[in-house]
């Protein structure tokens, strides 16, 4: 009796330490149910585009330009996302008796990262050349934000109850009830009600890597250029994932003793580090333009350096319109032979006139105008 005293008496302080899981994952506004899977995505993206905008303005970027990027990424990311989930979990929705056009049911789960974050790139990319913008600054501005918003939109997988991992009675496992139609939910085992978090796990990981990324980038900004530290975003992403993956018991499609997902953390990973290892040796050759073209007459790009130049002899070029280009090399040619001129904000149309009255004046040609 007095072992079975203790069995139960264990059993109850393990019900009561796990983390229950809620009863509805969605909210009615008359005939609009709103699911907070669909929520927490959103939220992930408005803290990410917040704090990206933040990082791009203190990078010299103009305010406004990571929203008006984030409209063209998040769509293209939702389309990629879901057709990486669709394909690569098929069986779901086109096996015999599945419904096909449940795979147009995105509220319900089901997101690949692996083809949102190409995408969602692309989308970035295609406003960014449009603008003549820095596809290096911009993912050094955007790197820390996006395991953030990933951090957020994992509590999705929570209130639809999904993607837990195998069964466990730590204190902390997470409960899964049976679906509402009396039905084990995908993943689930008979007689087992407590799993593995591991929506909280990925979560908790994300949430890290957004914080050493932050840190990362003003500890070594000058080395981390060039997409290098998006490129540890992905490293260290794709690291947490591979171990995560491992807990995980809902359908997927294994390859090799491994889940497809598995494999796709290794390979993205080995991708990513050989780019940080290539772009190591080349950041000199990345463009750092923050402001769009014709904005702003002292954005610089760096243009590609000559062999045996290095960046400080390299050409600047500015992001200006070609009226102003033209206007500038008549300026500059007025100006004393051997003379390296750069556009910057500062300098007015009358700076070189006041040069110029020095000189008649007999005054020294090198004082600077107060």
């Amino acid at each position: 009796m007095s072992s079975t005293a203790s069995e139960g008496a264990a059993e109850l302080g393990r019900a009561l330490a796990a983390i229950p899981s809620p009863q509805i994952n969605a909210i009615n506004i008359g005939p609009l149910p709103i699911h907070f899977y669909a929520l927490c995505i959103l939220a992930g993206v408005i803290v990410a585009v917040f704090w990206s905008e933040h990082r791009w303005a203190a990078m010299g970027g103009e305010k406004g330009t990571i929203l008006d990027m984030a409209v063209w990424a998040v769509i293209l990311g939702l389309i990629g996302g879901r057709l990486y989930h669709v394909i690569s979990d098929a069986q779901l929705y086109f096996a015999p008796n599945r419904e096909p056009i449940r795979a147009l049911y995105v509220w319900e789960g089901g997101l690949g990262i692996w083809g949102a974050i190409p995408m969602g790139a692309l989308g970035v990319y295609l406003v960014a050349r449009k603008r003549g913008l820095s596809m290096s600054k911009l993912s050094f501005a955007i790197a820390p934000a996006l395991p953030l918003a990933q951090a957020i939109g994992r509590w999705g997988n929570y209130f639809n109850q999904e993607l837990f991992g195998r069964p466990t009675d730590l204190p902390w496992a997470l409960e899964i009830y049976p679906s509402p139609e009396g039905g084990l939910r995908p993943g689930m085992l008979p007689g087992e009600t407590t799993y593995h978090p591991t929506f909280l796990y990925e979560s908790l990981w994300c949430l890290g890597l957004a914080l050493l990324l932050a840190y990362l980038g003003r500890r070594f900004e000058d080395k981390l250029q060039g997409g290098r530290l998006f490129a540890l975003y992905v490293m260290g992403y794709c690291a947490g994932r591979f171990w995560i993956e491992y807990l995980r018991i809902d359908p997927a499609n294994d390859f090799f003793g491994m889940r497809l997902n598995n494999w796709t953390s290794l390979v993205v990973f080995l991708g990513a580090l050989a780019y940080f290892v290539w772009a190591g040796r080349r950041l000199d050759s990345f463009s750092s333009a923050v402001v769009p073209h014709g904005h702003d007459a002292g954005t610089q790009v760096i243009g590609a350096t000559a062999k045996g130049e290095t960046v400080d002899d390299s050409t600047v070029y500015s992001a200006v319109e070609p009226e102003e280009s033209a206007l500038d090399s008549e300026t500059s040619d007025s100006t004393e032979a051997g003379t390296e001129y750069h556009p910057s904000p500062e300098r007015s149309s009358s700076e070189g006139s006041t040069e110029d009255d020095a000189d008649d004046t007999g005054t020294d040609s090198g004082a600077k105008p107060q």
